[in-house]
């Protein structure tokens, strides 16, 4: 039986190939529980449709990703937190604090704090470079120096 993946299945295929099974498994287990379709010649078409349609998102995706990355490259953040003498901060400085601080430095868009990939939150004085992965294709990184704040 000759059957288009709708979604990914372990050790078969990923979604929209075309393969050859067991009519048993085919139509026992794929069709019922809804991973596949019959490979007909419709639903062949529609297959292909819809892979044009998710590459040409996809390449507007990526091209909207790079114009957000010429905005956010280059960047530097200085941050003014309270510090001990030994250069460790009171506080910290989070992905969310890096996130505000952008997003108030005149962007075109709105990013989302998912996006900036802080592992920790900052808690000694100094600079770190920070990435920002706005695409799976697409990274940049942004200068964050965390300051002694005068009083």
């Amino acid at each position: 039986m000759k059957l288009i993946l709708k979604k990914a299945v372990e050790k078969l295929g990923d979604a929209g190939d075309v393969v050859q099974v067991r009519d048993g498994y085919g139509r026992n287990y794929l069709l019922p529980q809804g991973l596949a379709y019959l490979a007909s010649e419709a639903n062949m078409a529609r297959v292909e449709a819809e892979r044009a349609v998710a590459l040409e998102n996809s390449r507007r995706d990526f091209l909207e990703a790079r114009r957000r990355a010429s905005q956010v490259e280059g960047r530097s953040l200085v941050f003014h937190e309270r510090a001990g003498e030994d250069g460790k901060l009171f506080g910290s400085v989070t992905r969310a604090h890096v996130t505000e601080r952008l997003n108030e430095g005149g962007l075109d868009f709105v990013l989302d704090r998912k996006l900036v990939m802080l592992e920790e939150p900052l808690k000694t004085l100094g600079v770190v470079n920070v990435p920002v992965h706005l695409h799976p294709d697409v990274h940049v990184e942004i200068e964050v120096r965390v300051e002694r704040e005068e009083s």
